[in-house]
Parts: C-alpha cells; sequence; structure tokens
C-alpha cells in the first residue's frame, strides 16, 4: 500500500490530534480513527468518523419500544433480541465514514449498495495516479465450471503468466495513452473528462463513503460472505474487524444471526423436522423443488 510521506505525514498529524467532546466514544473504534488498513496491492480502507456505540442502539430501542423491552436484562441481551427479530432501525443510529482506495471494478460493485453517501475522487478535476491492481497468482483463477458468476481453479505455469503479463503489459499501455492524450508539452491536449475512459477497470480510485450500522451490516452480510468476489470480500473482511472494535455486542449478534446464517423456507423446516423424526424423506416427497433440495442438502452438509 504506498501512502506517499505526505499522506503519512496526514494520517500521523490526525491521529495525534485530541479534541474534548461531550458526546459518546467508543474506544475500539478510537483505535481505528484516521489509520490506513491495507488491502490488495494498493488500496486500504480507514475511518475518518464514526457516530454511536452499542449503548447508542439500546437507547434507541428502549425510546421505541418503551416498555417492551423491560424484560431484557442488559445491552447485550437487547442488542441480541433487536438482531435475531430483524429489527432495524436502532441499527440506524450508528454511522460510519470511510476512506477507502479500491479498484475501479470493484467499485462497480460496490456502488450496488444504494443506501449510503459517496463522494468519490474526481478524474474530471484530477489525473488518476498510475496504480492498478494485479492479482496475486494464486488469485489467477479460470471460469467456475459450475458457477456463471465465479472463478474456478487457479492457473498455473505459463498460462498464469501469459494472463498476468497481459494485465500488467495492457494497464501499462492505457496509462500511457491516457497520459499522452492529456499532455501539456505544446499541445492543447484532450479534457481530462474524455481522457479518463481510456483507463482500464483495474485502476484504483477512491472515495469517502458514509453508511449506517444497519446497512453496513447488510453489505458485510453479503460482500463478506465466502461466496463473494475475493476482491470485494477483503474489503468487506477489513471493516468486520473494525466494527467488531466499534459495537462489539452488535457485530457478536450479527456474526450468529447474520453472517454466513441460511434462510429456511417453511417448507425445508418441515421437512428437517420429518428427518429428525426418522422420517425417509425424499426430493420426491418432501414437497420441494429440485433447487430447493439442493439448498437443503448444502445447509445438512454444511450443519
Amino acid at each position: 500500500m504506498p501512502l506517499s510521506p505526505e499522506q503519512l505525514a496526514e494520517i500521523e498529524a490526525q491521529r495525534a490530534q485530541s479534541q474534548q467532546t461531550r458526546r459518546v466514544v467508543a474506544p475500539g473504534m478510537e483505535d481505528h480513527l484516521y489509520t490506513a488498513h491495507p488491502v490488495l496491492d494498493h488500496g486500504f480502507v480507514r475511518v475518518i468518523d464514526y457516530m454511536g456505540d452499542d449503548a447508542a442502539i439500546c437507547q434507541a430501542a428502549r425510546v421505541s419500544y418503551g416498555k417492551g423491552t423491560k424484560s431484557v436484562q442488559n445491552d447485550e441481551g437487547l442488542i441480541r433480541y433487536l438482531m435475531r427479530h430483524w429489527h432495524s432501525t436502532p441499527f440506524e443510529m450508528c454511522e460510519i465514514k470511510l476512506h477507502v482506495k479500491l479498484p475501479v471494478f470493484v467499485a462497480r460493485q460496490w456502488i450496488r449498495h444504494r443506501t449510503a453517501n459517496v463522494n468519490e475522487y474526481s478524474a474530471r478535476y484530477s489525473i488518476l495516479d498510475r496504480e492498478f491492481y494485479i492479482p496475486a497468482p494464486e488469485h489467477v483463477a479460470a471460469q467456475s465450471e459450475i458457477n456463471n458468476q465465479g472463478r474456478g481453479s487457479a492457473l498455473e505455469g505459463a498460462e498464469a503468466a501469459r494472463v498476468l503479463e497481459m494485465l500488467k503489459a495492457d494497464s501499462a499501455r492505457c496509462y500511457d495513452n491516457y497520459e499522452a492524450m492529456i499532455s501539456q508539452d505544446g499541445q492543447q491536449g484532450l479534457a481530462r473528462e474524455l481522457a479518463r475512459m481510456n483507463l482500464p477497470a483495474n485502476v484504483y480510485t477512491q472515495w469517502y463513503w458514509k453508511v449506517d450500522l444497519h446497512n453496513l451490516f447488510h453489505f458485510l452480510r453479503l460482500r463478506a460472505d465466502a461466496h463473494a468476489q475475493y476482491e470485494i470480500r477483503v474489503y468487506a473482511e477489513a471493516m468486520c474487524a473494525i466494527v467488531a472494535d466499534w459495537v462489539p455486542f452488535a457485530y457478536r449478534a450479527f456474526e450468529d444471526y447474520r453472517l454466513g446464517a441460511v434462510n429456511l423456507s417453511a417448507q425445508m423446516v418441515e421437512t428437517l423436522r420429518r428427518m429428525l423424526k426418522g422420517e425417509d424423506v425424499t426430493q420426491e416427497n418432501s414437497g420441494l423443488s429440485a433447487r430447493e433440495w439442493r439448498e437443503f442438502e448444502a445447509v445438512i452438509r454444511e450443519g
């Protein structure tokens, strides 16, 4: 993660400052503030600001539900109840603002999560750095034979070397032409907003991304899943580590009830009940479709 000396100095200056405040702070999150956590070859995630903590979730829930929460004896128990029963608004009381550096093709996946505020580095006004994501050899893989959206086994030997060389050469050539098009050395030069279209999707961009905890958990449930694309999953995993320090009660509940969890239909639950009673259940007599049966078998194998 090649941060410039100026960027490192700015981060150190930010981390050295201390402000008095009457608002609640989360000690675990204070340790993360401004620090750049490296991701991929040139990317990072760092916390710029945040609001709220586990107690803020409970405070909001008790305002919302009043006496209905009096049977819950502690904050962690209340948070687990809220997570287990799919309440959302108490978790929206916490927010986080992140500075993320990521490849453009990862950003295009990320931006599909529309419940956030985003401000991206503008290549209309500034010139993008010569930084590209080049996957490590173990992540250069063939198309999966069973999953049209994913990758299969890693390429090896000469084939892996051939692909990596093409990625590096194409990236360098595109950037060389990008620079040449906007050159001011005796030329009028092409507008930056047009020249940027020549850059490949593995060039790095940056943005500030602000989201509430409820929608962040939704993002992490999908993107930290083992089936998510590796290049976005590693960002989600870095964010999981940050969130675990920020709101530990809420994150433990999220791990237990959301992350990696499987939702069973009523018919699947009934099928499981019959199997536990010792009945000989097949796809034909279960009432499940072929697709549902495959999903049900996967749950049984993994469970």
